[in-house]
C-alpha cells in the first residue's frame, strides 16, 4: 500500500478532503523521523513503537577485493509492533 492509497481510504473513512489528509499523514511522519533523529524513541499504543536499534562494530569481508573492512557501530530505526497487532497479523485478522 502506498502513501497516496493510505490518503485515499482516511479521505474516505472521514470525509475529509485529500488534500487535508495528506498535510496530516506527512505531518505524523516528519515528527516520527525528527524525534528518532534527536534520539527519542515513539510509542503509539495498540500499533506499536519506533525504536531506535544500536548496532555494534563488526568486521566485513569485502569479497571483490580480498580485504577486511570494519564498520563502525552506528544506530538504525526500526518498527516493533505491538503484541494485539502482531497476533492480528498472525492470524490474518
Amino acid at each position: 500500500m502506498t502513501k497516496q492509497e493510505i490518503v485515499t481510504r482516511i479521505a474516505k473513512q472521514t470525509g475529509m478532503e485529500k488534500t487535508i489528509v495528506m498535510t496530516v499523514v506527512e505531518a505524523f511522519m516528519e515528527n516520527v523521523k525528527e524525534a528518532m533523529i534527536g534520539g527519542n524513541e515513539v510509542f503509539l499504543r495498540g500499533f506499536g513503537s519506533f525504536i531506535i536499534k544500536q548496532r555494534a562494530e563488526k568486521v566485513a569481508r569485502n569479497i571483490s577485493k580480498n580485504t577486511t573492512i570494519v564498520i563502525p557501530a552506528h544506530s538504525i530505526p526500526a518498527f516493533k509492533p505491538a503484541k494485539a497487532f502482531l497476533n492480528a497479523v498472525k492470524e490474518g485478522k
